[in-house]
């Protein structure tokens, strides 16, 4: 057995390639959180007699137009940052991103990704309209949103039954499963390959950046709650709502970081509606000062953002290990029993971080351990996903499972989630050739 790496440069020879039936994992921009792509080798054990491919889809042709109806269709690969770029020129803007612009959007609807805008717009399978995508035979198939799913299994309706708890959730444990399209979101390529897709998009309009300078989440979140609570009923007005908290700062420059030894909250808001927002919302909270209230530059929040967690990914390959975080949502009430959580995980000895999604309470929390810590940090992490069971939230709701994750899923997956899967892989995957390490295999 041997790990072979192929590049396609076009559509035809990815189809030749599949048509061989030969174990692939596909990957593109290599920007996932939850494949560690310098240990491939040893995560993705393989004992069969036929080598085992290393697919890099990331050099297929591009191709993108904007229909009539503002929706976007791409193909190959589109990175998130050259589709928003596209549609700007054009008056339009994509209603969701990650925080990586550089990853493919084909690799985001196969992980279900989501990012800061999907406080106002919805998660990102509710934006996709259809896509295309190659089965095991190398043949092209079309799903539409309006079509149902369908599969002979047994399982299907007591997993869609399973399902309704988290359908206000990002993304639940499993995928949906509701819609045609449900096939390849979320399935992380286990099915199939996303070649090309139909997203809807949103007019560009004018958008106000806050920031709101707060106390350090662990010795008072009353400000951070009050905060919370008070978004909740804007969501067509207040496009996000983001925390970085006083320990992210602290791995920004020292002229890029603001406040001091103080938690952030951020806010985009739509310009339009800025007036009413800062005067109905933000001035009516009791926890902070007025004068902790800030309009910041489009260009350095974005930047302030997506600084964070690649300082997080710079400091762990300097120290050798695999990033040990988070990715929970839970439900509004439960949020602050998550937080209550993160606050006891704080006190370990070992240095860490909390950002993320906060209005939706959806935060990724951030050990940063050196090797000798990991597994204590690892252990902790059973303890959290065993309380976000008893919770009834989602333990992985952006960046997918991938393969760091899939020991803490098991326990979310019962016998009808660990069914269908078994029942979708025969079914669409006959050969096992679709990433046959991936959680669908249990």
């Amino acid at each position: 057995m041997a790990f072979v790496t192929r590049t396609f440069y076009s559509e035809e020879d990815l189809i030749r390639h599949l048509k061989t039936h030969q174990p692939s994992f596909y990957f593109s921009s290599k920007t996932s959180t939850v494949i560690p792509f310098d240990k491939l080798d040893s995560l993705l054990p393989w004992k069969a007699d036929s080598d085992f491919a290393l697919c890099d889809i990331s050099k297929l042709p591009s191709h993108m137009e904007l229909k009539e109806n503002g929706n976007l269709i791409l193909k190959g690969g589109v990175s998130w940052e050259e589709a928003k770029n596209f549609l700007k020129s054009r008056g339009r803007n994509l209603k969701t991103s990650p925080t990586e612009q550089l990853a493919l959007i084909t690799a985001g609807i196969a992980t279900s990704c989501t990012g800061e805008r999907c406080f106002a717009f919805g998660n990102m399978r509710s934006q996709v309209k259809s896509l295309k995508y190659l089965n095991a035979n190398g043949e092209e198939k079309t799903l539409a949103r309006e079509e149902n799913f369908i599969s002979p299994s047994t399982y299907l309706k007591p997993y869609q039954s399973d399902f309704q708890h988290y359908r206000d959730f990002k993304n639940a444990p499993y995928p949906r499963f509701e819609q045609a399209i449900d096939l390849m979101i979320g399935t992380e390529g286990q099915l199939g390959l996303v070649t090309e897709v139909e997203i809807e998009t949103s007019e560009n309009f004018g958008v106000n950046y806050v920031f709101m300078l707060l106390p350090r989440w662990e010795e008072n979140d009353k400000p951070h709650m009050e905060i919370h609570a008070a978004v909740q009923s804007h969501r067509d007005a207040i496009i996000s709502c983001e925390l970085l908290d006083s320990n992210c700062m602290n791995h920004l420059k020292v002229d890029e970081r603001l406040g001091k030894d103080q938690d952030v909250i951020f806010l985009e808001i739509k310009s339009d509606q800025f007036d009413d927002i800062y005067g109905n919302v933000l001035c009516n909270l009791t926890q902070i000062s007025a004068d902790d209230v800030f309009e910041i530059a489009e260009n350095k929040f974005h930047h302030v953002r997506a600084g964070v967690p690649r300082a997080i990914f710079e400091h762990n390959s300097q120290m050798g290990v695999v990033k040990v975080g988070t990715d929970v949502q839970v439900k509004g009430v439960d949020f602050p029993k998550l937080i209550g959580f993160y606050r006891e995980a704080s006190q370990i000895g070992i240095p860490y971080c909390l950002f993320g999604h906060f209005g939706d309470a959806h935060l990724h929390y951030n050990y940063l351990p050196s090797k000798d810590k990991v597994k204590m940090c690892q252990e902790k992490l059973i303890e959290l996903y065993n309380n976000v069971y008893e919770w009834k939230g989602s333990p992985f709701a952006e960046h997918g499972i991938g393969l760091l994750k899939q020991n803490y899923i098991k326990k979310f997956h019962g016998p009808n989630q660990l069914g269908l899967f078994k029942d979708l892989k025969k079914e669409h995957d006959p050969h096992n050739q679709f990433f046959p390490q991936g959680f669908m295999n249990g």
